[in-house]
């Protein structure tokens, strides 16, 4: 497999399959089945009254690694998120000793894959199956919290409020059901999403881990206010496992064409 015409490939069929559907106003109307929560943080992101979010495409640099007593490899990634029906196609690039490594997530029709490979050649890792499928459903919920916040009118998520300041939201997708906690402060930024149907992977052996994603910091992106950055955390038995640090570069909704 060639990881990153794999990556174009499957973008291209999803951009040519949504291309012709114009979307509506996001409107409040559309926001009364969502907790109080959720609709402030909506509010806040600047998503009222703009076109809903059919898909998007962002840029990310940042940091990853495979184990805590690693450095941070340099990354950058991009990728392209689909709302009807539900997909994430994620390709990255990092280097190791100045070895190039690229890597694809993709997740589509309620499956997905994982692959990373050395040099454009070597395969070291390659991971798919029901943990798989349901870890990276989490991913998509994920996704659509920090980076659409407008997306989370979406029917397919069932909502409860905890407290002020936190919500629990169940993703159905098809066959598979997550759920994840999500926490705010007072200002209505989101600054937490933790969910336990998540698996840390090496494409061998799945651990179902507990994964969260504090985010970083807030900036104003193309009219909207979104998280500029988070870590991706999982909680191992002897501690926090912080394996990667995203910052948001670039973002569009409703892309067209493929870039």
């Amino acid at each position: 497999m060639n990881i990153k015409r794999t990556y174009k490939q499957a973008v291209q069929n999803e951009l040519a399959r949504s291309k012709n559907i114009i979307p509506e106003m996001l409107s409040e109307a559309d926001m009364h089945h969502l907790p109080a929560l959720v609709q402030k943080y909506i509010r806040y992101s600047g998503s009222v009254s703009k076109v809903k979010v059919l898909n998007f495409r962002a840029e990310f640099k940042g940091g990853i690694r495979f184990k805590p007593s690693d450095d941070f490899m340099p990354l950058r990634s991009v990728q392209y998120n689909f709302f009807d029906p539900p997909s994430r196609f994620f390709y990255i690039v990092a280097k190791k000793y100045a070895i190039p490594i690229a890597g694809i997530h993709l997740y589509h029709n309620q499956q997905a894959i994982f692959k990373i490979k050395i040099l454009g050649l070597f395969t070291v890792v390659d991971a798919k199956g029901k943990e798989m499928d349901q870890g990276e459903t989490v991913t998509l919920l994920n996704d659509m919290c920090v980076m659409a916040p407008a997306s989370l009118i979406d029917r397919r998520i069932t909502w409860e409020s905890l407290d002020d300041l936190s919500v629990k939201a169940v993703f159905s997708n098809g066959h598979i059901s997550i759920s994840a906690l999500l926490y705010f402060n007072e200002k209505g930024e989101l600054t937490d999403f933790i969910s336990n149907d998540r698996f840390e992977t090496d494409g061998k052996v799945y651990k179902n881990l507990p994964w969260s994603t504090p985010i970083t910091g807030y900036r104003d992106v193309n009219g909207y206010r979104l998280p500029s950055g988070a870590k991706l955390l999982y909680s191992r038995a002897d501690g926090e496992f912080c394996y990667g640090e995203f910052e948001l570069h670039k973002i569009e909704y409703n892309c067209r064409v493929f870039k």
